[in-house]
């Protein structure tokens, strides 16, 4: 498709649904807008790359390309190589330095990481704890369910679950 005009109308047309699927996720060092921007990334390479002779409909492969995209930046994100990026302070602007915590504010933030600790070992499973750990080292759904032998709808669902305690938890 070369048309400028149609492709404008296609990213706008699907724009919610980039929104959408990006909503799902979460990038470290990012925003909601930096995979909103990947999702479009992936909507425009499966305008440009669609082929209707293939069979599959627009929409499906739309879909395909947009989940392939903004699950490449998150991998991305989670690299041990981009550390520096992520967690680096400007030293532009000197206003927002964070401030050297004094001994009591390292001790309540001790016991704050002690009490969601604790919460999470009391509400979570088993398996939705390991699926925890697993994810915050950095395991995908395909390795999580590999190394747990699960399958993926199990560790998702635990990830879901999860979500759903962390969300009590906070509010």
């Amino acid at each position: 498709m070369n048309d400028e005009t149609s492709v404008d109308h296609l990213l706008q047309r699907y724009k919610p649904l980039v929104k959408k699927k990006a909503a799902a996720y979460f990038l470290i060092g990012g925003d909601r807008d930096d995979l909103i921007q990947e999702g479009m990334i992936g909507l425009y390479k499966a305008i440009r790359d669609y082929d209707s002779s293939a069979g599959s409909p627009f929409h499906a492969f739309a879909l395909l390309c947009i989940n392939r995209q903004i699950l490449s930046a998150v991998k991305a994100g989670t690299r041990q190589k981009h550390i520096p990026l992520n967690t680096s302070l400007s030293l532009e602007n000197t206003e927002n330095l964070p401030y050297a915590p004094n001994p009591e504010t390292l001790f309540i933030g001790r016991e704050n990481y002690y009490d969601i600790e604790s919460y999470l070992q009391k509400h979570l499973s088993a398996f939705e704890y390991a699926v925890l750990s697993l994810y915050l080292e950095g395991h995908n759904h395909t390795e999580t369910s590999a190394i747990l032998q699960k399958n993926s709808k199990a560790v998702d669902n635990a990830l879901q679950r999860i979500r759903r305690k962390m969300q009590k938890l906070l509010t």
